[in-house]
Order: C-alpha cells, then structure tokens, then sequence
C-alpha cells in the first residue's frame, strides 16, 4: 500500500516504520528537528519488544510533494487536527482512507467538516511512545496496537487492505464490528489517564497503588462512561471497572502523553480530552465533576 503519516511523533513513527518496514511505500510529514534527524540518521525505534530502524525513511513537511495514497494516518497532536485535515486533502484518491489515531472522539468531527465525508475511517492506537529526541521515538511497555473501521460497520476493500497490510507488517491490528464503541472506550481511559497523571504528576503506578488516587481515576472513568451511553454509545455500564482492573496491569511506569508535555512545559490537550467531557456532560446533562475540576486545575498550564 501507499501509506503517507501525517504526524511522525511516538505513534506515526512507530506504526509508520513498522508498516515501512513491512515492504509498504510510507511517506512520514514531519516537521522542524525531527524531520531533519529523519533525513540524516533514519527513523529509529527503542523498544523493549526490539529495536528496529528505517534507514532512509520518506520524509517530508510537504504534502503536496507526496500525491495521492491508498491511505492517511493522522497521529498530531490535537490542536493540529484541522491543519492535518487540510494537509490531507492533497494525498486523497477516489478511495483514500483517512484514519485519525488521535486520543479525542472529537477528532473525527473535525476531520468530518474539512474531508470529502467518504473519507474518514475511524481509528484507535494502543499505545505508549514518544519521541525520546529527534530521530528516536521510544516505545514504552508491550501494547502496540491498531483498530479501525468504516462508521457504517462494514468491512469495506479499502479496510481489509490496511488490516492486512498492518498484519503483514508485525502489527497487531484489528476491525470491530462497531467503532464508535471503539473510539468511546479508549477515551474513557485515556482522557481519564490523562488528566490524572498529569494534575497527579505521577504515572499510573502510585495513582493505583494508593486508595484516594485509585478511587479518583476511577471515578473519572465513570464520568466518561456515563457521557458516552448518554450520546447513545453502547459501552457497558461497568466499563469503567474493567479499565481499572486493566490499569492493574500496565508497567508502573506508565503515564500519559499530556503528562510528558506538562513536564516539558509543553502546549495541553486538556480541552480536547477533559474539555470535551465536560461540554459533553453540559450539554447532555450528565454531571463531570471530576473531569470539571481536573480540566480546570490543568487550565493554567494549558
């Protein structure tokens, strides 16, 4: 497959190489440092599972220069999701899929209002990278995960095309028979993740360890869970529950992306991830305490 990856941070870069790798025609969009390490040195990949590296990686900070692919890979972080969208339109054919792996349900609308409307494919990574200096993203933990699919639940060509060139590829992929359940679950745990780690400054280790913090994250979840079957998502009432005892089994060194950035001073996805939980709850008239309070402590770092 022709494959461009809009964003060749911890998660294009990892699925990016791998799906390289795997003999497809990858074409990586980066931008400053890290695209001129990529130009230099390659693409490496430090990961406990192995290390693996694309020598002579295709990359570009121009689009345009790339021409139509069989599919897109959005993986930006989110405040860059309409310029990604629009990056797209470039690199689109009469079948290109479009696939955001960001962490928000609230991607796939911006990317509904900018595509052709049979562009977008729903997408979920599970996974925990970053890039560890430019050049060099580094792979945390053994979850390396893909999940995607048409809105509508049918497993079109242009799906089956990428399951199998992902299988191919060494990447554990999978299409649900409903991706907005999908979508719905990873954001109960990673905007929950997310915003605890990161107003907790500590990874998910000593958050589950101790009862207060334990019991904060999971109410968190289940403020998202609530939202979700209030928008009319068919995700299990005791969802939440099931995430935790998931989180049980994660390396205790485990954190989220955001808290990365917060300990960079970096820019937040809070408004995206918190945020949008409690628009969603205003709106739908579901109480988000949790999340209110967590966004609003994390406001000033925003």
């Amino acid at each position: 497959m022709r494959i461009a990856i809009i964003g060749a941070g911890g998660v294009g870069g990892y699925f990016g190489a791998k799906l390289a790798l795997g003999g497809h025609d990858v074409h990586f969009v980066a931008r400053g440092k890290h695209l001129a390490a990529m130009r230099d040195g390659g693409l490496r990949v430090l990961s406990a599972a192995g290390d693996f590296a694309v020598p002579a990686p295709r990359a570009t900070d121009d689009p345009a220069t790339i021409g139509p692919v069989d599919a897109v890979l959005i993986a930006v972080k989110l405040w860059d999701t309409e310029g990604a969208a629009r990056a797209a339109l470039p690199l689109l054919g009469a079948d290109t899929a479009v696939v955001s792996l960001q962490n928000s349900v609230k991607k796939d609308d911006v990317l509904a209002a900018i595509l052709p409307p049979s562009a977008p494919v729903g997408g979920v990574a599970y996974i925990s990278a970053q890039i560890a200096e430019p050049g060099v993203i580094r792979h945390v933990g053994a979850m390396a995960k893909l999940v995607f699919g048409e809105f509508d639940g049918q497993r079109s060509p242009r799906v089956e095309a990428l399951l199998a060139a992902c299988r191919g590829s060494g990447i554990d992929a999978d299409v649900p028979g409903d991706i907005r359940r999908a979508l719905w679950e990873k954001f109960v745990f990673l905007a929950s993740l997310a915003a605890v780690t990161s107003a907790i400054r500590k990874p998910i280790g000593p958050i589950r360890e101790n009862p207060r913090t334990r019991a904060l994250f999971l109410d968190a979840m289940r403020e998202v869970v609530a939202v979700a079957r209030a928008e009319g998502v068919a995700v299990a009432p005791d969802f939440a529950d099931t995430r935790l005892a998931f989180a049980d089994t994660l390396p205790a060194a485990m954190t989220s992306s955001m808290h990365g950035d917060l300990d960079h001073g970096y820019k937040l996805e809070v408004e995206w991830l918190s945020g949008d939980v409690v628009a969603r709850g205003e709106r739908l008239g579901v109480p988000t305490p949790v999340h209110r309070v967590l966004r609003d402590v994390l406001t000033l770092y925003a």
